[in-house]
């Protein structure tokens, strides 16, 4: 399938012991032929081996031979479908290398996050870590009311008698199906799930549930001391534990500020706890370092995960102490849409302009890219790798969910060279990425359409010589010259420049669901009448929903983006919903007469309307942020649409007009 996708193959799959002529035979070899930077063997090592007789890739393990295999892919799309002859071994710099969604604060379907996994995958990245609980900042001014009904979120959802009311939340929640299948299919590409649940700090969805377990001044963190803290988060870790294909799991441990002493009795009781009961690892994020006065310091079992020289220096406070350390310094932090501090896309430039006793590259072991006195040598065994996080901090509606990615585009295949160990330059890298983006496999995460031209599809639903009736459906020919042809069983209205009638009796579906960023999506149509004047569903497609509530609304990601603006009833509009890179606008253009008048006027003063998505800053202000929605394109009317009227047009091209 990734042959396929990638380069337009399609090849036998068939067991054998050795290759031959013509093929590309994929095996076992031993890993101690591989090693990391460290020089201690890897299982993710592999030899690709090209002659004129075949291909050959002989990995350390079945996930060595995985890598191997991007190489082909990699190395055949840049070379235009052929392979260099030769041999080279390549292995790993650092056994952990990926990225952190903060789901806690943000919701993702599972099929955006298999996709994401597909997209890491490509570039050698093989950890997802999910931050899956998180709450709004709580304040001091705050009152215990407004703090418990402060937006909170746990996202695993369990049935468990012993767990009811810690999660209110199903439909923005995973299932422990689905939480497999996630894990499933990311695994099959070599990427883990490393889950985390936070505690004992931004544990308000904790709090919530038992009011009673939260700190009587910060409602967001656990009161260690009470008596059921403990057995209360061990119950949870109890529930899920078995739910984790993980080797390590991640308990946060962040930004506890009610003292060292109780905070580590916590940390190394869970530690405790978690191995007994399934023999993993644990994280936490680096808090309260080691000191001689600490009565209990955590254990050197528990590996840390740097992120604030202000919390911690990893060099001296944790791997000169036989901690092991994962880089996740906020050097590579992305907070979605706004951040008076982070950015809202991962600078890549410091991946290329890190330290110049690496000839100015970044690599995991580079904590401090100001001062190399903090960093270990690249051999030091302790350094884990990176992973580099982007967190939500203002919650589910100031970003769709392909934001995410879109903050990350760049950044997985530049960070997933450097945690790797690879050396490409900065100019190297556009030039190598710009020619490899289209052609990874299993995503579609721009939600891109195959197009023979910048016009995708265009339906005229007037002309009776783009009709086909079959068995009761009415195939409607898309002109556009794509074949991306629409069916319906809305009946036509009569007279000059009439269109499909539409109602919540009928509907009109395309093969096509949606369309990611640049695009305009035009509908010409008439609404007479509107069954709820603020739940009228126009356009609905996989990633949103075009709406008049009765504003001009788009729904995506679980949010609302209106407009102040809204179509005439009765009247003939030309509707456009225009994506331009990372916005989105509407247009709405009154139109004097039908299309097919030889006098037709639009009338266009010009004007578009943004939608977009508003911010609150720690109830302090607000801030408005551009949204990138994408074009829905899969069904008109159908039950629940809300809406009689007609629908005489429909066109959708790869510009923003």
């Amino acid at each position: 399938m990734d042959l396929k996708d990638a380069l337009g193959l399609e090849l036998e799959v068939s067991n054998a012991s050795e290759g031959g002529q013509g093929t590309i035979f994929l095996t076992l070899g031993n890993s101690s032929d591989y090693l990391d930077a460290a020089g201690a063997p890897t299982s993710e090592g592999y030899t690709l081996s090209v002659s004129a007789d075949g291909v050959t890739v002989r990995g350390a393990s079945p996930l060595g031979v995985w890598w191997g295999t991007r190489t082909v892919l990699q190395q055949a799309v840049l070379n235009q479908g052929s392979l260099p002859h030769g041999e080279t071994h390549d292995a790993p710099g650092w056994a952990t290398r990926g990225m952190m969604l903060d789901a806690g604060r943000h919701y993702y379907p599972p099929e955006f996050i298999t996709e994401m996994c597909a997209y890491m995958s490509f570039f050698k990245q093989n950890t997802l870590h999910l931050h899956l609980s998180d709450n709004f900042n709580v304040l001091s001014q705050y009152s215990r009311a407004f703090s418990l009904q402060l937006f909170a979120r746990f996202r695993l959802w369990s049935d468990s008698k012993a767990l009811v009311g810690l999660n209110k939340y199903k439909n923005e929640s995973y299932t422990r199906e689905q939480f497999e299948q996630i894990q499933s299919a990311c695994a099959a590409r070599g990427v883990t799930i490393l889950p985390e649940i936070e505690a004992p700090g931004h544990a308000l969805a904790i709090v919530q549930w038992k009011p009673e377990l939260g700190l009587a001044n910060d409602l967001s963190l656990l009161n260690i001391s009470h008596p059921e803290t403990i057995p209360t988060m061990k119950a949870i870790w109890a529930e899920f534990l078995p739910w984790f294909h993980s080797k390590t799991v991640h308990i946060g441990a962040d930004e506890y500020t009610a003292g060292a002493a109780e905070y580590n009795r916590f940390v190394n009781e869970m530690s405790t706890f978690i191995a007994a009961e399934s023999g993993k690892a644990m994280r936490i994020w680096g808090t309260f370092p080691p000191k001689p006065e600490y009565t209990e310091n955590v254990h050197e079992n528990v590996s840390i995960q740097h992120w604030a020289f202000f919390e911690d220096n990893p060099l001296y406070d944790y791997l000169l102490k036989n901690y092991s350390v994962l880089n996740s310094d906020d050097s590579y932090y992305v907070v979605s849409k706004w951040s008076a501090s982070y950015p809202q896309a991962v600078d890549i430039r410091r991946t290329f302009h890190g330290d110049p006793a690496t000839s100015g590259l970044w690599y995991p072991h580079i904590f401090d890219q100001k001062n190399a006195a903090n960093n270990p040598a690249s051999t030091n065994s302790k350094v884990l790798g990176s992973v580099a996080p982007l967190w939500n901090d203002y919650g589910q509606n100031a970003s769709v969910v392909s934001e995410a990615y879109y903050a990350w585009r760049e950044g997985i295949p530049a960070l997933g060279d450097k945690q790797w160990g690879g050396d490409l330059s900065e100019s190297e890298f556009a030039t190598v990425f710009n020619a490899l983006h289209s052609r990874i496999p299993g995503q579609n995460l721009e939600r891109s359409i195959p197009s023979g031209s910048s016009k995708i599809v265009e339906y005229d639903f007037n002309s009776a010589a783009s009709r086909k009736v079959t068995a009761g459906q009415t195939q409607l020919e898309d002109s556009s010259g794509n074949g991306y042809h629409a069916s319906t069983n809305c009946p036509f209205a009569s007279g000059d420049g009439a269109g499909l009638a539409i109602s919540s009796d009928c509907t009109v579906t395309t093969p096509l669901s949606s369309k990611g960023r640049n695009y305009t999506l035009s509908l010409e149509l008439k609404v007479d009448q509107l069954a709820g004047p603020t739940n009228a569903t126009l356009l609905s497609g996989g990633d949103s929903v075009l709406m008049l509530t009765p504003s001009i609304t788009l729904f995506a990601s679980g949010t609302y983006y209106r407009l102040n603006s809204t179509i005439p009833m009765g009247s003939w509009v030309d509707l456009s919903i225009i994506g331009k890179g990372g916005q989105t606008f509407a247009s709405v253009k009154a139109l004097d007469k039908p299309r097919d008048s030889a006098d037709l006027r639009a009338r266009d003063d010009g004007t578009r309307e943004e939608f977009l998505a508003i911010l609150g800053v720690l109830t302090q202000f607000h801030v408005w942020a551009p949204v990138a929605i994408e074009a829905p394109l899969a069904k008109v009317g159908g039950e629940g649409s809300g809406w009689t009227g007609q629908l005489r047009s429909m066109s959708l091209t790869s510009e923003a007009l």
